[in-house]
């Protein structure tokens, strides 16, 4: 009897001792994302994917944290807080607003960002070639110009362009800078709707009736959360809707030129693993995207009045075809 209780102790402590050391190889990865669509949970699905094929498996040798904020900045600073408590090996910020909340609560936590447009406008790295502090990641900066060159490539007698965006948000005040700043540059004008939170975007659409010629959106993530109302604005409006976010063209929108969101944030969780295996954040540059998709929606286009080219049709990367 005693020699069974040695061994059942024994075996109990070798247990207890193998899951110790487990745990002790366990990664903490924490992801916050400021709201929930289909671009920024695309990027979030990215980052899992990579981790798990580059071996980190959650529930394995991997605890994965997500929470969103659902669009609330005062949720996003609860979360960073929470996070920072958690002592992760990383956090990951998605959209700006988590960027912004989460580098103001970690100080030593390194953190990488995803679908962060401007981070140096954002107060977030010092520079793109060196971030300097614990924080860098991958930027989903706009090729505006690509993107304007699609506008009139599609309505070249467009003079007005409207767009809507919230004025509080870093990221889409340095978009409708540059923006602005290159369609004065061909002459052309920007009409602008403010929206400081996702109720408030029929209502900035609707300003921009009988001002635009067309509506073109950026990635501003309290717009993009509501684009159905601007799209549906554009369909009663005859007012053609374009996006920067190709998701939203499954969504109502005429065309979009844009990035692969999941790419983004494939390409966002392998900066993650290089910091698992050591790697600094302070001299990793923040990374870009290169490649660029064409959606088009030839029936959102008929909704708004407008009938895509053949040619265009042709060079799309994908055709939606979103009938009501």
């Amino acid at each position: 009897m005693a020699r069974k209780t040695l061994r059942t102790l024994l075996g109990a402590s070798l247990l207890a001792a193998a899951s110790l050391v487990q745990a002790e190889d366990t990664r903490v990865v924490a992801i916050t994302q400021i709201v929930e669509h289909p671009a920024l949970d695309a990027a979030h699905q990215g980052v899992k994917d990579e981790l798990a094929e580059q071996g980190y498996i959650d529930g394995k040798n991997l605890r994965l944290m997500h929470e969103s904020a659902q669009g609330n900045s005062a949720i996003a600073t609860q979360i960073a807080r929470k996070f920072v408590g958690e002592s992760p090996d990383v956090i990951v910020a998605i959209a700006t607003p988590s960027a912004q909340t989460v580098a103001a609560a970690a100080r030593k936590t390194p953190v990488v960002f995803s679908a962060v447009t401007d981070p140096v406008a954002a107060k977030l790295v010092k520079s793109w070639e060196a971030p300097g502090a614990n924080i860098t990641g991958v930027s989903d900066m706009l090729p505006i110009e690509k993107h304007i060159d699609l506008l009139q490539r599609i309505m070249p007698d467009a003079k007005k362009i409207g767009t809507v965006y919230n004025p509080g948000e870093a990221n889409a005040v340095a978009l409708i800078e540059l923006l602005e700043e290159r369609l004065e540059a061909r002459g052309l004008e920007l009409v602008k709707g403010a929206a400081t939170k996702t109720s408030e975007v029929l209502g900035a659409a609707r300003s921009l009736v009988g001002k635009a010629d067309a509506i073109y959106l950026t990635t501003d993530n309290t717009v993009i959360s509501a684009a159905e109302a601007v799209v549906s604005v554009g369909e009663r409006s005859n007012i053609p809707v374009f996006a920067a976010d190709t998701a939203t063209v499954a969504r109502g929108a005429v065309a979009a030129l844009g990035f692969d969101y999941y790419k983004h944030g494939r390409q966002t969780g392998a900066m993650v693993v290089r910091i698992l295996e050591g790697a600094e954040t302070a001299t990793m540059p923040v990374e870009t995207m290169e490649e660029l998709d064409l959606f088009v929606n030839p029936a959102a286009g008929e909704r708004m009045g407008l009938t895509l080219s053949e040619d265009l049709i042709k060079d799309a990367k994908e055709v939606v075809n979103s009938d009501k």
